[in-house]
């Protein structure tokens, strides 16, 4: 199928707006910087705002429910004397591959061990041997510079000390259980954003300035290590208002997800490979050497393929990790979380193998964001997951996400503080509108959610190809053609039509790129053809008429 063809056929109808409003007819609420998303990107924003301009934060659901609270392993960051800025340059570049943008990469690894310092000052409890920090190390990383916390739960440490800062803060705001349904647009520039919740129902919110930092869209998939809450809304409502996205297909899949029917996708941390756990197939081969000379620390989209590569020749539903050649007290010291959760199944890790196989994890590509976190919207900013920066590639080096949470929050926190500084006051509601759609026919959403994650699994996931690719996106394209326009009044309808639109996006973005590169594995193209893909895709909703 040529480009042409497809373009033609990816151009269902998409409503700017998800749900019907009218100024006179819903709440306002007016702040000078609006933040959307409460995972650590966003909430490192908040903590650059000025303390005499307000800042309001909308979090999805509970504060702590996001990506980042999830995150296991730690954050990447030159900390130690015997470790060189340059070689977490090298090590992040070797890792993203050509797509890795050198001055951002320079900007992130030089700026991240001051954010993680501040950390430590606002009382983030980083593990520590002896007084030290206890540094580790996983996949594609040459030195020991990760930092972690709680053994594996990092993300859960750093976000109750980071939120108690912002709680301390009396001019940040934290709006909880808010769903963002839209950006609000007017003459090409950001307005604010229109929310809802079950108590006061839609409220316009009004910002001077509006920074994005909503995560990831993992729930796109069926396999996947994300929370409920990762389902692209900030992508897709980006999308919406005009903003452009880059690297769509670039989705990296964690290799090691515990495997067990019935139960939860919970992460197995790459830190368990670092600290010495070996791969096995059924038949207790360890096998990553046959695939890449670093083993079991190659980068992750290496090891993704590897073990779905050893799943079919072993005819096997997953691989297996092992720790028992490793101290059992040492085990269950560095990883009680995933202690814990194996032996919620009976399975002592200490002594028995861990079935894990790769699972949708981190969304590389995203909103388009310079150096200072400006999208292609004026007075929109983004940070995080939801963003492409250009750190990492094709592929994430591991524990760099947190890292640029941090990093790219703090930047586009004091950017967007600096303008909305100059800004004078105006508490005006311009007269926008979205009017009610006729009825539509019911829909089992349910259906098509689950039939959306199996498809995306199965023909955008760790292996793809042209009719695979094409497939998908006929059939998203015909989902989007009935779902897209429907109105809900209800988040379950709202997270559906996202995660189609960015399922779209993303898809269409997997068929046009005919190679392979980090992540995105192409089995029609297994080369990488620098001379024709050494480069970003851009995307716009524009861009599918």
């Amino acid at each position: 199928m040529h480009d042409a063809t497809i373009v033609g056929r990816m151009a269902p109808h998409v409503p700017r707006y998800l749900v019907p409003f009218h100024p006179k007819s819903v709440s306002h609420y007016f702040t000078d910087v609006l933040i959307i998303g409460g995972g650590i990107a966003g909430l490192r924003a908040a903590l650059e705002v000025d303390p005499n301009l307000s800042a309001l934060i909308l979090s999805k659901e509970q504060i702590q429910e996001s990506n980042s609270n999830y995150a296991q392993g730690g954050i990447a960051g030159v900390l130690d004397e015997d470790d060189r800025y340059e070689d977490h340059v090298s090590d992040t570049i070797i890792a993203g591959g050509s797509l890795c943008d050198r001055e951002v990469v320079d900007l992130v690894v030089h700026e991240g061990p001051q954010c993680i310092r501040e950390l430590i000052e606002w009382g983030t409890n980083f593990d520590r041997i002896d007084g030290r920090l206890a540094l580790t190390r996983e996949g594609g990383h040459g030195r020991d510079r990760i930092v972690h916390a709680l053994g594996d739960s990092t993300g859960k440490e750093v976000i109750r000390s980071v939120v108690e800062m912002v709680r301390s803060l009396p001019n940040i705001q934290i709006w909880q259980n808010e769903f963002t349904q839209d950006l609000i647009t007017h003459d090409g520039v950001c307005r604010g954003a229109l929310a809802s919740d079950e108590k006061h129902g839609r409220t316009l919110i009004w910002a001077k300035q509006t920074i994005l930092a909503s995560g990831g869209v993992g729930q796109i998939y069926r396999e996947s290590t994300n929370p409920g809450v990762a389902t692209g809304d900030g992508i897709a409502m980006a999308l919406r208002a005009g903003a452009e996205t880059r690297d769509m297909e670039f989705m990296q899949f964690h290799p090691t997800v515990l495997y067990i029917a019935g139960s939860s996708r919970s992460l197995i941390s790459e830190a368990v490979r670092g600290e010495g756990g070996h791969l096995v197939d059924r038949n207790g081969y360890r096998f990553m050497t046959d695939y890449d000379p670093r083993g079991e620390l190659a980068p992750r989209d290496i090891v993704s393929q590897a073990i779905v590569s050893q799943m079919e020749k072993t005819r096997h539903p997953n691989v297996y990790l092992t720790l028992k050649h490793l101290d059992a007290d040492f085990v269950k010291r560095r990883f009680p979380g995933i202690y814990a959760s194996c032996m919620k199944f009976g399975i002592d890790i200490t002594t028995e193998r861990i079935p894990v196989r790769p699972g949708a994890h981190y969304m590389i590509g995203g909103i388009s964001v310079d150096t200072d976190g400006q999208t292609s919207i004026p007075h929109l900013w983004a940070a995080g997951e939801v963003t492409s920066t250009g750190l990492h590639g094709a592929n994430r080096l591991a524990s760099n996400s947190l890292l640029e949470g941090l990093v790219y929050g703090k930047r586009t926190g004091r950017n967007a503080s600096e303008k909305a500084l100059a800004m004078p006051d105006r508490f005006e509601a311009i007269n926008l509108q979205h009017p009610v759609a006729g009825p539509s026919e019911p829909l089992d959403l349910d259906d098509i959610r689950n039939s959306l994650k199996s498809l995306m699994w199965r023909n955008v996931g760790v292996r793809r190809d042209s009719h695979g690719l094409e497939d998908a996106v006929d059939t998203i394209e015909a989902w989007c053609r009935y779902v897209l326009p429907h109105q809900f009044d209800h988040p379950r309808g709202w997270e559906l039509q996202n995660m189609l639109l960015v399922a779209q996006v993303m898809a269409r973005a997997a068929y046009l790129r005919e190679e392979s590169r980090g992540v995105h594995l192409r089995m029609d193209f297994p080369q990488t053809d620098d001379a024709h893909w050494n480069h970003h895709l851009p995307m716009r909703l524009s861009d599918l008429p």
